[in-house]
Formats: structure tokens, C-alpha cells, sequence
């Protein structure tokens, strides 16, 4: 027990319970640039596919026109806690909606691929590359044209001063 009187809890056990943090060396990190063949699959890459290819993995329709990879765990975790919001809150249903209509299990072949199905090619704009991007515990699937707007973005130091500003980024 801590001084509060609530029972502490180590900060890696907690964060690897909640999913959020798993160490760095499970995390998704980087950039890669692959194609899509002509069936719509996908070359994972392979420190990418150390996570997933046990259990596959979850794509889904992303906030901003991108897809989400994300481990079995990891989707466990969001669709629980997605379930346990109110089915009466109009926000709630919407984000249901997108999750759950546009989410699909994906395994991987012996090529190391994954076939991202037509729909989900379709909201991302994914057509013959792709750029995929770490995100921590899930990687991203992006169209090369919509991620280097992103880029552009992410590169404006003026704008990410004020953008990030009330963030509260610490290394302690």
C-alpha cells in the first residue's frame, strides 16, 4: 500500500494489464514502404509480423483515412472497453459503427502478407503502395499521398508547439 492507502502497482505491470505500453522492443515503430500485389495483400514487415503472426491480426478504418493494424490483444482491449460505453450516447454508437463494421481478422501467409480486404482499401485510397507507420501498440496503413500530407503536417515545429503544447510530455 502506498501512502494514499491504495494499493500500488508498478508502472510496467500496470501499463502491460491496460495494453497500453509493452516495452519498447514490442513496439510498433517506423516507416516502411511496401506494395499491394493485385489481390490486395500486403508485406508485412517482419519486426511487425513478431507481434501478430501468432494470433493475426485486426485492420480497421482508421480516424484519418488510414487503416489500423492492431494485435488480437490489443482490439480485445478496445472493443471491451467500446462495449462498456452507453449504447444510447449517439457519439458512442458512431464510434461502434466504425470499429466494429470495418474491423476484420487478417492472418498471415507464408510470404509474411495479409490480405487488406477491397472496403478497407477503398476509405484508405490505398491503390498500389503503401507507407506503413508505427503507432506504439498498432501500426497504421497509409496511401503515399495522404501520408506525406501528414508529414507535411508533423514537420510545421511552429504549429506542434502550440498543437502540443497542453500535452503533458515528461521523461520522468
Amino acid at each position: 500500500m502506498g501512502e494514499s492507502g491504495e494499493e500500488e502497482i508498478e508502472a510496467p505491470e500496470k501499463n502491460r494489464r491496460f495494453g497500453i505500453y509493452k516495452g519498447l522492443e514490442h513496439m510498433f515503430l517506423g516507416q516502411f514502404h511496401h506494395n499491394l500485389d493485385d489481390k490486395g495483400r500486403m508485406t508485412v514487415p517482419a519486426r511487425f509480423r513478431e507481434e501478430l503472426i501468432s494470433d493475426g491480426a485486426y485492420v480497421m478504418q482508421g480516424f484519418d483515412r488510414n487503416l489500423m493494424v492492431l494485435t488480437t490483444s490489443t482490439f480485445d482491449i478496445i472493443s471491451h472497453r467500446v462495449n462498456q460505453m452507453s449504447m444510447t450516447d449517439p457519439k458512442t454508437r458512431l464510434l461502434r459503427r466504425l470499429i466494429f463494421s470495418t474491423a476484420t481478422h487478417v492472418e498471415f501467409d507464408r510470404a509474411g502478407r495479409i490480405l487488406v480486404p477491397q472496403f478497407l482499401r477503398d476509405a484508405a485510397d490505398l491503390e498500389n503502395g503503401v507507407v506503413i507507420v508505427g503507432n506504439g501498440d498498432y501500426f497504421e496503413i497509409w496511401s503515399p499521398e495522404l501520408w506525406n500530407m501528414q508529414i507535411e503536417d508533423l514537420q510545421d515545429a511552429e504549429i506542434n508547439a502550440d498543437r502540443f503544447a497542453g500535452l503533458f510530455l515528461t521523461s520522468e
